[in-house]
């Protein structure tokens, strides 16, 4: 499943980073030390973080993420977005807890 399917049906915000919008997810991590998820995260899963700012940018793409889901309704910050779009870093954004937008998007792409 696409990351902007993974948004349209879960009701995320895009927020930036549109022309990887279609890159495949294919797991969940979730974690706020960037240390851990640059040396644990899967590439392709989706990374849901309440970390919205540049350094989470970078680690997403040494981890290889799929994605960046804003959790809580934190804030991406404008550096973060310039440097996502920038790098094709594709950002969503949910009003959920960590742990529930996490569940919800594992039942989504497990069908």
């Amino acid at each position: 499943m696409t990351v902007k399917e993974v948004a349209e049906r879960l009701g995320f915000s895009l927020l930036a980073g549109e022309e990887s919008y279609g890159r495949e997810v294919e797991s969940v991590y979730c974690c706020d030390l960037l240390s851990f998820v640059m040396g644990r995260a899967p590439a392709d899963s989706a990374w849901v973080t309440v970390m919205g700012n540049v350094n989470a940018m970078a680690v997403s793409t040494l981890a290889d993420t799929a994605c960046i889901v804003l959790a809580e309704g934190a804030a991406l910050d404008a550096q973060a977005k310039e440097k996502a779009d920038q790098n094709g870093i594709a950002v969503l954004g949910s009003k959920q807890p960590v742990y529930e937008a996490a569940r919800a998007i594992d039942q989504l792409i497990r069908g």
